[in-house]
């Protein structure tokens, strides 16, 4: 029973230190004047605090550790706490005075590496690949994930909900593994409680932004999660639980790429950014996603109880669906 109540206790405490470390972190910074500024990309109109990330991640890595030495996690969680630090460092600095791309790009790459390490044995359909192709393509899809939570953070509130969503999901299915079932909670339950305990400073009108040292961090230790999942052979589940995220900077990338813009300059061309341009408003278009996300939970678990193909189409016709609302500011 206790061990039931254990991944409940974890979020309850991540949460509360979250929530108590990020008001704390609001007078300092802009003390300090760390402040997002509006310009004519954004998408809030007051200057607002940046760096609500230090929180996030402190926290999550913090109890993560505490788990780890208390013998409840596997070893390997050092090296997601190694290259979870080494990105919110750079990403901080990059927060205070800018980083060129391929700096960027380096660190992440080296922190991808090192995680790596971490992942589980591929189980299923993945067991059957040679290991330097399905190390690559795990790290490609990697990179990718942590780059597109970045570009996805851009409204209050969205970010840190999507996470909550995620973990949430990530939670409800840590059940259905082998072995390492009771960690895979514990993990999750640490990245929701973090998730939530922001929230409540992010939530529309915002009174803090993650920044760069947040929202890297997060896109790398929530594709911790989700490839571990997909290397139990969960794949579907891996799939279905970001796929807004997902399509979302996809296509708003590719779009960019045919319009031979320059990918790397920020924008406001993603589909929640021309929802809210269009008048929705950032709790109209959060309150959205997190429904559809609900739907994509029910979905997952419906691709793992018998109903693999239309599960799968159901979620991409949820985020079609989604996708068109926040296109039209519906």
């Amino acid at each position: 029973m206790a061990d039931r109540l254990l991944p409940g206790a974890v979020a309850i405490a991540t949460g509360l230190l979250c929530w108590l470390a990020t008001g704390a972190l609001i007078p300092i910074l802009r003390g300090r004047a760390v402040l997002d500024h509006p310009n004519e990309r954004s998408s809030h109109s007051i200057p607002t605090p940046r760096g609500g990330g230090i929180a996030v991640i402190g926290s999550v890595l913090l109890v993560w550790l505490v788990l780890y030495e208390m013998g409840w996690i596997a070893p390997g969680i050092v090296w997601i706490a190694l290259g979870g630090g080494l990105l919110a460092a750079i990403s901080w600095i990059d927060d205070l005075g800018g980083l060129s791309p391929g700096v960027r790009l380096v660190a992440q790459a080296a922190a991808v590496t090192i995680g790596i390490l971490a992942l589980p044995e591929p189980r299923g359909m993945l067991e059957g690949w040679s290991r330097p192709p399905l190390y690559l393509a795990a790290g490609a899809l990697w990179i990718w994930w942590v780059n597109l939570f970045n570009f996805m953070d851009g409204i209050d509130g969205l970010a840190a909900g999507e996470t909550a969503a995620i973990g949430g999901g990530l939670l409800l299915f840590a059940g259905i593994g082998e072995g390492d079932d009771a960690a895979a909670a514990l993990l999750a339950a640490g990245l929701v409680g973090a998730a939530i305990g922001f929230l409540v400073w992010n939530w529309s009108p915002a009174r803090i932004f993650l920044g760069d040292v947040g929202s890297i961090p997060l896109g790398y230790i929530s594709g911790f999660l989700l490839l571990g999942l997909a290397a139990r052979n969960y794949w579907k589940i891996a799939l279905i639980l970001p796929l807004y995220f997902l399509a979302d900077a996809t296509i708003t990338l590719c779009r960019r790429l045919l319009r031979r813009e320059r990918v790397w300059q920020p924008h406001r061309q993603h589909f929640y950014q021309r929802a809210v341009r269009d008048g929705l408003g950032h709790a109209g278009v959060v309150e959205r996603v997190l429904a559809a996300d609900l739907l994509l939970i029910g979905c997952a678990w419906a691709a793992e109880n018998g109903w693999g193909i239309l599960a799968l189409m159901a979620a991409i016709a949820i985020v079609a669906v989604l996708l068109a609302a926040l296109g039209r500011g519906w």
